[in-house]
């Protein structure tokens, strides 16, 4: 029998603001020793996930995009809209200005082969999961979530 998200989930996670301090919200990662977590709104509604990569662009900058000269004209050799997004990322000082703003999530009812299969098609290490009815954040499943259920013979 294949195990839903819901008896795998981690309960309660922990979460943020979009207003809370990026300084905040990387103690609270360190602190307890996670890589992601959700950023919810004042309704308790999901706007976002913010992760260790997201983070990323704050101590490692952004590169100028690629381009060429021609006649006093400047052309990007890349869409410069990519590099004002890391630009904004690397400036950001809230967990607003940094998440990923369009976050995947998923019910607590699916499969866990749905969550992995979502997690590699989409290249993400966490799953926030709502609530079905009132679509509100119950917990979040990790990667780890699912390499433990297998570990025990629950996946």
């Amino acid at each position: 029998m294949s195990r839903t998200v819901g008896e795998v989930m981690t309960p309660n996670p922990i979460t943020v603001r979009p207003d809370t301090p990026l300084q905040d919200a990387i103690r609270l990662l360190a602190e307890n020793r996670i890589s992601g977590m959700p950023v919810l709104d004042d309704q308790e509604k999901l706007v976002g996930v913010i992760s260790d990569t997201d983070l990323m662009w704050q101590e490692s900058g952004v590169d100028t995009p690629p381009y060429v000269m021609l006649l006093d004209s400047i052309i990007y050799l890349q869409n410069p809209a990519r590099h004002e997004r890391e630009l904004h990322k690397a400036l950001g000082q809230t967990v607003g200005e940094v998440m990923n703003d369009v976050p995947i999530s998923i019910l607590p009812t699916q499969t866990l082969r749905e969550a992995a299969h979502l997690m590699n098609e989409k290249k993400i290490r966490r799953l926030p999961v709502l609530n079905v009815e009132s679509r509100q954040l119950i917990g979040i499943l990790t990667q780890g979530d699912i390499i433990r259920a297998m570990a025990r013979g629950e996946a």
